[in-house]
């Protein structure tokens, strides 16, 4: 394990620009940790960096997987223990950027060793979820597993469902899994440089509403269309990348473009609230910086 930079924050509150300042002044390479970048048909409604940005620093990580895929935490982590070592290898600094809160968890206190779910079971239990409803699934996993059950929100679909799944096709607790380390972190704590941008909000949701309005001049409903035209799988990860549903629904005639934009940036401010809290829960410990403020000195030479 070598040295590296983990940059957390929510959603448009500058953590890409901060990564690529830093990256062009220490020699480093970009590692992407946001899952809905991943995806390689949203490259404007993720708010990748473009072309031009990549090009000022390597960007590892970014648009490398289809939208037909459901990419998981644990391929996250196996895709960035090569891009980390990678680095290493070349004598670059790995700089970690993104605003995905498990995918910095499994990279610095690893994953637990839950074992694969059977398909089956899981689109039982995604049908189940759109026929009786989330909050009747929540319920079922109070039956099951009450720990869980009390900690997550009962509308909270992802995260009741993956609790579900886990229970039936284990007959143990997620809890109890996530308590056995199954793959170890990615880095040591005394050689990383942990940061989290933490914009006051009435700043951050100017900048989500400035920033949706640019993704729309920039062809946003255009890939949403292209997206949809897929015919995929709605409950596939990258069919709820934020704008997918929304102008969805402007196509389909049922809001006009000023609702659908409206929609999309008052889901867009819900996420950003909710990541705050995860990051405020989760990486209490985590340096906090200013977006904006001049970026933070990284003492870190090359072997």
């Amino acid at each position: 394990m070598g040295p590296a930079v983990l940059i957390a924050g929510p959603t448009a509150s500058g953590k890409s620009a901060l990564a690529l300042e830093l990256a062009r002044r220490h020699g480093g390479v970009v590692v992407n940790a946001d899952s809905m970048q991943v995806y390689r048909e949203l490259r404007i409604l993720s708010a990748r960096p473009d072309m031009e940005e990549e090009a000022q620093a390597p960007h590892r990580l970014y648009g490398h997987v289809a939208a037909s895929e459901r990419y998981s935490v644990a391929r996250w982590r196996e895709d960035a223990k090569e891009a980390l070592e990678a680095a290493w290898r070349d004598g670059a600094l790995p700089i970690v950027v993104g605003g995905t809160g498990l995918y910095f968890k499994a990279l610095t206190e690893g994953l637990s060793s839950i074992p694969p779910i059977p398909a089956k079971l899981r689109a039982a239990i995604e049908a189940r979820a759109d026929a009786e409803g989330v909050p009747a699934l929540h319920a079922a996993l109070g039956r099951l597993d009450p720990e869980s059950a009390e900690r997550l929100a009962p509308l909270d679909r992802t995260r009741v469902t993956r609790a579900l799944e886990v229970v039936e096709a284990t007959g143990r607790s997620i809890g109890e899994w996530q308590r056995e380390t199954g793959s170890p972190p990615l880095v040591e704590e005394s050689s990383v440089r942990r940061i989290v941008l933490e914009p006051e909000r009435a700043v951050l949701y100017e900048r989500i509403g400035r920033r949706f309005d640019l993704m729309v001049e920039r062809g946003g409903m255009a890939e949403a269309e292209a997206l949809l035209a897929l015919n995929l799988n709605p409950a596939l990860p990258a069919m709820k990348a934020i704008g997918i549903r929304e102008f969805g629904a402007h196509l389909a005639g049922e809001l006009s473009l000023d609702e659908a934009i409206e929609r999309a940036k008052m889901e867009t401010r819900r996420y950003a609230k909710r990541q705050g809290t995860w990051f405020r829960n989760q990486m209490a410990d985590w340096e906090r910086h200013a977006p904006g403020a001049a970026p933070p000195e990284i003492s870190w030479r090359s072997a």
